[in-house]
C-alpha cells in the first residue's frame, strides 16, 4: 500500500473509483460529488492554492484518494475534506485512517484551525472514522459545496 501525491495520470481512474463507491451505496444522484464538473478533472482541481489531495494505491492500481479544499464559503481558516472514497478492496486496513491524518498534517501545516465535510447515512462506515478521529456533528452545512443530497456535516478542530 502506498499514500502519495495526486498526479495528472490520476484525473480518469480517481473519478472512476469515486463513481463506483457512490454507486456501491446507492448513492449515485444529483447533488453528490458523483456529478461533480471537475470529477475527472482533479489533478487540475486540486492545484488551487491551499488544497492538496492524495491517492491511495494497493499494488500499483488506486484504491482511492482523499484530499482538503478551500471551498467557498467556508471561513478561511477552515478546509473541507473532500473526495474522500476507498474501494472495498482499500476498506478496514486502516488506509482511510492514513489518509486522514495526511489531510490533517496538511490542513495544520496550510494554517487551517479546523476541518469540514459532508456527507450521507449510507456511508456507513465512513461516518464512525471520522467521530473517532475528532468530527462533531453539526445541525447546518457551512459553505458552498453544492452538494445538496448530503445530509450529514461534521467540523474538528486542528489543534
Amino acid at each position: 500500500m502506498a499514500i502519495r501525491k495526486i498526479q495528472p495520470a490520476d484525473n480518469h481512474p480517481l473519478g472512476t473509483v469515486i463513481q463506483q463507491v457512490l454507486k456501491e451505496f446507492g448513492i449515485d444522484r444529483p447533488g453528490t460529488a458523483y456529478y461533480d464538473a471537475q470529477l475527472f478533472s482533479l489533478y487540475e482541481l486540486f492545484q488551487a492554492p491551499g488544497s492538496a489531495y492524495w491517492v491511495a494505491e494497493i499494488d500499483g492500481q488506486i484504491a482511492g484518494g482523499g484530499g482538503i479544499f478551500p471551498t467557498s464559503g467556508l471561513d478561511k481558516d477552515c478546509v473541507e475534506l473532500v473526495k474522500f472514497h476507498l474501494l472495498p478492496i482499500a476498506r478496514g486496513k486502516g488506509i482511510g485512517k492514513e489518509l486522514l491524518l495526511q489531510c490533517f498534517a496538511a490542513a495544520k501545516e496550510m494554517g487551517y484551525r479546523s476541518m469540514y465535510l459532508e456527507t450521507m447515512p449510507e456511508l456507513t462506515t465512513a461516518v464512525p472514522m471520522y467521530e473517532r478521529n475528532g468530527f462533531r456533528h453539526l445541525n447546518t452545512p457551512l459553505g458552498d459545496t453544492g452538494h445538496f443530497a448530503c445530509t450529514i456535516w461534521m467540523q474538528k478542530p486542528l489543534h
